[in-house]
């Protein structure tokens, strides 16, 4: 574990500490790698976290006056989707941020995080490169940019120095003679790494391809460009044939990996199968329908709170759980989770893969419901937080605990804090959600004893009396 939180915020108080850090100081946005790899032992003389979560303007997306797009540094992937500008002018990304894990973890995993992180299986960084971005990054000695294509230099590694922050993401939109595709194969549908993932980006005049990228990530220690389907593909006519043939190409150029996820043989014969249907995609103008109109996010909330004064002596939380203000002295470490289940003794939220992945210990963080296995302790310094113990208000419980008691949408029990805690922040996003939204809302909790149809079914009765599910 650490040995000292920070929680600055402002980008120079940032910069003044990582100009005196050392290789065992962490930056810290979403966490949701770094707990990880804290609780796996992976950092075991971990001096510094500095968590940037809470720094001021540092979580903007725009367009300059030049009309360069940037998505700064706190901006997650649940404010991309809710993003009408990167939605119109930067599809591939939106595409695949829709396709990152779960709601609740989208709500606290960064894209440039995602970028920093540098996982060939990385979702975000396989559209981006295909986008030509590049990376601000910023220290005591001043500003440079990077572009993504240099900025990998193989596994997990970059070339990011330790007093650096990545400040933001910067890349020209598209014009409206471009368009592109993001496919992603995994083991299931959420909740799932990429096995492998592609980006097409062609340039289109009327049925003419004049120019084309073709990205492909988890087939090789970085993600990489494909030449030889990108070099097919300028001067061809946009059809089936040419398609299957490019296809063939980038598959041939890939260069797979083998993992548990998946062996070579297995990568290099799906590589071929996306990047067809990617291109099948934009054949016929289909590649946004993958992406609601308005995806389901959680995350109806209040959103950043400052910590008063810019300064907080790491010897105690100040916070409001389920309605009370509370305070707690002492050294605080760990994640929210443990922190709320051992130090303020609400039980309700259950640890369970502690990864994630199942979102048993699903709370509110300042209105979003997040995964808080994930998120550090600290974190709960002037925030406020609700857990399933607060879901019920005046002695009457919740429409959605009182259709799950009435659906029997509950067998062993335990994973039902989590999934109750998801389906009503969903019915305050969406009163009247659609079958799939409910499946959506519900995409980041895990039941081992059933088949989720009761508590489809109770989410839906939850909301009838408003008129009814869609």
């Amino acid at each position: 574990m650490w040995k000292k939180y920070h929680m600055p915020e402002t980008v120079e108080q940032v910069i003044d500490l990582l100009s005196h850090t050392t290789t065992q100081t962490k930056i810290i946005a979403g966490g949701t790698d770094l707990m990880i790899e804290i609780r796996d032992g992976k950092w075991p003389g971990l001096e510094d976290v500095i968590d940037i979560s809470r720094v001021r303007g540092l979580d903007a997306i725009y367009q300059d006056d030049e009309g360069l797009v940037h998505i700064q540094a706190n901006v997650t992937h649940n404010d991309i989707l809710k993003s009408d500008l990167i939605r119109k002018i930067g599809s591939p990304l939106y595409q695949a941020c829709y396709r990152v894990s779960s709601p609740q973890l989208r709500n606290r995993a960064t894209v440039v995080g995602n970028l920093v992180t540098a996982s060939p299986a990385n979702d975000t960084i396989t559209p981006l490169l295909a986008m030509d971005a590049s990376l601000v990054l910023v220290s005591s000695r001043g500003e440079r940019w990077v572009r993504l294509n240099e900025f990998y230099l193989g596994l997990r590694k970059t070339v990011k120095q330790p007093d650096e922050l990545v400040r933001e993401i910067v890349f020209k939109p598209l014009r409206d003679s471009q368009k592109g595709s993001f496919i992603k194969q995994a083991l299931r549908k959420t909740q799932a790494i990429a096995t492998l993932n592609c980006c097409v980006l062609i340039d289109l005049q009327e049925d003419m391809i004049l120019d084309a990228k073709v990205t492909m990530g988890s087939v090789a220690p970085t993600v990489i460009h494909s030449t030889a389907a990108e070099d097919f593909l300028r001067g061809k006519p946009l059809n089936s044939e040419t398609g299957k043939r490019a296809s063939e190409l980038a598959a041939l150029d890939s260069r797979p990996i083998n993992d548990l996820r998946g062996g070579a043989d297995y990568r290099q014969y799906m590589m071929q199968v996306i990047v067809e249907d990617a291109l099948n995609e934009l054949i016929e103008n289909r590649q946004d329908q993958k992406v609601p109109e308005n995806p389901v996010t959680l995350s109806q909330g209040a959103g950043w709170q400052a910590v008063p004064n810019g300064e907080w002596d790491q010897e105690h939380i100040e916070t409001t759980i389920n309605g009370q203000p509370l305070q707690f002295a002492g050294e605080i470490k760990g994640t929210l989770l443990n922190f709320v289940r051992e130090r303020v003794g609400y039980s309700g939220p259950k640890p369970g893969c502690e990864e994630g992945e199942c979102g048993a210990c699903t709370m509110y963080l300042d209105g979003k419901a997040v995964v808080s296995c994930l998120v550090p302790a600290p974190r709960a310094h002037m925030a406020t937080i609700t857990t399933i113990e607060g879901l019920a208000e005046e002695g009457q419980l919740h429409p959605v605990q009182q259709e799950f008691i009435n659906h029997g949408a509950v067998q062993c029990g335990y994973c039902t804090p989590g999934f109750v805690m998801a389906a009503a922040k969903l019915l305050e996003e969406k009163p009247h959600p659609t079958e799939e939204e409910i499946k959506d809302g519900i995409s980041g909790n895990l039941c081992r004893c059933t088949g989720y149809y009761k508590i489809i079914q109770a989410i839906e009765a939850a909301c009838q009396d408003d008129g009814g599910v869609q």
